[in-house]
């Protein structure tokens, strides 16, 4: 049987968490400590010292490309230049939700929106966050769109159970086998944390 292989990972927030522990589920990857950073910049503050911390242990940081960068090597070599050997920088682009969009039928079945409305290549979509909202509001389940759409009134991006309801969406809906074919930046991380255990 095959040597347990630990990981630290940093991330933006929980959902990113979940998104590593649902990747490396049943594998012999495990994860150790993790550091959930509340957004991109103070990751990028910290990823010198995880790139540090990664000549003696192994490490993955997975974040968001955003619109800091045209592209994913473009982040890549911005925030390290020099990496170091245990360390494994991972780019969801344009955000995590991209991912949550590869699985064209799951989150359709989650939102409970037809599949169509769901984009082929979420990829190149400009707004993953804000498309996912877009579709709750179509959602023919009231809970659904009580979750993640906000009020009119709030001035919030998302509704007040967005995390939630996405966090257990990743736990018992989303499927990455069925996603990484259709996210070119979800398949890389995959084959990433296959090439640790090999």
């Amino acid at each position: 049987m095959p040597e347990p292989i630990r990981l630290t990972v940093a991330v933006e927030g929980m959902l990113d968490e979940a998104v590593l522990r649902r990747l490396t589920a049943g594998t012999v990857v495990t994860i150790g400590d993790a550091y959930l950073k509340r957004g991109n910049r103070p990751l990028r503050a910290k990823i010198s010292g995880y790139n540090n911390a990664a000549h003696r242990t192994t490490w993955v940081v997975l974040t968001d490309l955003d619109h800091d960068y045209d592209c994913a090597p473009a982040l890549v070599a911005a925030w390290l230049p020099d990496p170091a050997e245990g360390m494994n920088l991972r780019v969801a682009v344009r955000s995590i939700e991209a991912w949550f969009l590869a699985d064209r039928s799951g989150i359709a079945d989650f939102l409970g929106i037809p599949v169509a409305r769901v984009p082929a290549d979420p990829d190149i979509v400009d707004d993953p966050k804000g498309l996912i909202v877009d579709l709750a509001r179509g959602s023919r389940r009231r809970e659904v769109r009580n979750a993640l759409v906000p009020t009119a009134r709030s001035g919030r991006r998302t509704g007040p159970g967005y995390t939630g309801h996405l966090f257990e969406f990743v736990q018992r809906v989303w499927d990455p086998e069925r996603a990484a074919p259709v996210s070119p930046s979800l398949d890389r991380c995959q084959r990433r944390l296959r090439e640790l255990t090999a």
